[in-house]
């Protein structure tokens, strides 16, 4: 990752300025009950705390902590450490690696993303103030001069229960090639996202069973052509990611990284 990526990523993120929490499209019905989206809001920096990140599994408000999860969903870069006010606290995070909670004191920390085993060649720095609330920092986009910036999404998650059978899915779309998409049930047809492009997210609920889903480029009637299915099995009372990352088409990009959907675990 050469020094003109770096400063073509920090000067995208404009240095240290407030960074948003990530939030979209409205998810779509199927039998399904959509719930509220996150929203796109807007913070401001404050001084920062030294406190290191450790391991935590409860809710950030239940405890009076921020929770802070790590995702590399960007195709093309190498594997990765992560430090927090210049403390490492994950090292040598893969492609479509989901770390799990880790807790960390309210408040601004700077966090900063680099090549695994080389602080030197930093590809994401910026001040980031968290809250007594539950994050998943997603390192999206790509290090290519001429494809998606690399640039992490900052998602506040919701890790309360949906309800003892139902299963809440939020999907984040990271796939750098791909267009919006519409995500259906293969037995029905039926659409539970609707039109999420790059960089969105979108939640919904629906019955805890297991399911075949197909993610489609986004069309009024919710069947253009599958570029994708998947088998995944959602369980009562839990709550999900689903990260749409990967190339659409392999063969024209950096690297072979195909799409797929990455599922993780929101609730503990």
């Amino acid at each position: 990752m050469a020094d003109r990526t770096r400063r073509r990523v920090l000067a995208a993120l404009g240095g240290t300025v407030a960074v948003g929490l990530a939030g979209c499209s409205q998810g779509g019905d199927s039998g399904a009950t959509p719930t509220e989206t996150d929203a796109m809001t807007e913070t401001e920096t404050t001084d920062g705390m030294d406190d290191e990140m450790t391991e935590g599994d409860t809710d950030g408000e239940m405890d009076g902590n921020a929770h802070v999860r790590v995702a590399h969903l960007s195709p093309d870069a190498p594997n990765v450490d992560v430090y927090v006010d210049g403390s490492a606290v994950l090292e040598d995070v893969a492609f479509t690696d989901v770390s799990g909670y880790l807790e960390l004191a309210p408040g601004t920390h700077t966090v900063e993303i680099t090549a695994a085993g080389d602080m030197s060649t930093s590809v994401f720095e910026q001040d980031l103030e968290l809250a007594a609330a539950d994050y998943t920092i997603a390192a999206a986009g790509e290090l290519a001069e001429d494809g998606k910036a690399f640039s992490p999404l900052v998602l506040e998650d919701n890790r309360e229960s949906p309800g003892e059978n139902m299963s809440r899915v939020r999907l984040v779309h990271a796939a750098p090639d791909a267009p919006a998409v519409d995500v259906t049930v293969n037995a029905t047809g039926a659409a539970i996202f609707d039109d999420v492009a790059y960089g969105e997210t979108s939640s919904t609920t629906v019955e805890a069973n297991d399911y075949t889903i197909q993610v489609r480029a986004a069309n009024e009637n919710n069947d253009g052509q599958i570029v994708l299915d998947q088998d995944i099995s959602l369980n009562g009372g839990t709550g999900y990611t689903v990260f749409a990352a990967g190339y659409l088409s392999p063969d024209d990009e950096p690297t072979d990284e195909a799409l797929q959907l990455v599922v993780a675990q929101d609730t503990q």
